[in-house]
């Protein structure tokens, strides 16, 4: 069992304030696996499940952002069929990338929750009011979180943070 699963859960207030829900691709919204054909095609799996999560979040009123160290058609695609308005392709620097879709959309940290596995998603995991990792994560991604997921990567982690967001949402407005 992985010792980072235990970390206490947030206070709900955190979660419920939150408009901004940002994430890696390769390793939260996929396994993390590329398939490469010899004519150098890409292809990737995408959770239906993450992306009617996904989907819902949308709806209700959250940004989303999808933030990639790499650029893909197989992603670019994948956005486009989920209306992900801020689609950031072939930036490592994850933590710049971040504050800055942030400070366009006029937003601070305490209002933006990050999902990434890597090392290079951890500064962006710690500047988030919430940075959110997978249990198969690199070990300074899991350090950097405030959350990991019970659900793997590419196979319903992103739809438990959805689900998750959308419950306190809820729970805050009937407050």
């Amino acid at each position: 069992m992985n010792p980072h699963t235990s970390k206490p859960p947030l206070d709900p207030a955190r979660w419920a304030h939150i408009r901004l829900f940002a994430m890696d691709v390769d390793g939260i919204l996929t396994d993390g696996t590329v398939y490469i054909s010899s004519d150098g095609t890409e292809s990737k799996a995408f959770s239906v499940l993450d992306g009617l999560g996904i989907a819902r979040v949308r709806d209700a009123g959250i940004a989303l952002a999808w933030i990639s160290g790499r650029y893909s058609g197989a992603t670019t695609r994948r956005a486009e069929e989920l209306a992900i308005r801020h689609l950031v392709q072939g930036r490592k620097d994850k933590e710049n990338a971040l504050r800055d879709l942030a400070t366009h959309l006029g937003l601070s940290a305490d209002q933006v929750c990050y999902m990434g596995d890597d090392d290079i998603d951890a500064p962006a995991l710690r500047w988030a009011a919430i940075g959110v990792s997978v249990p198969t994560a690199m070990p300074e991604a899991l350090e950097a979180a405030d959350y990991v997921t019970t659900l793997p990567a590419g196979r319903g982690a992103v739809r438990e943070i959805c689900n998750h967001l959308l419950r306190t949402r809820s729970a805050s407005a009937v407050s």
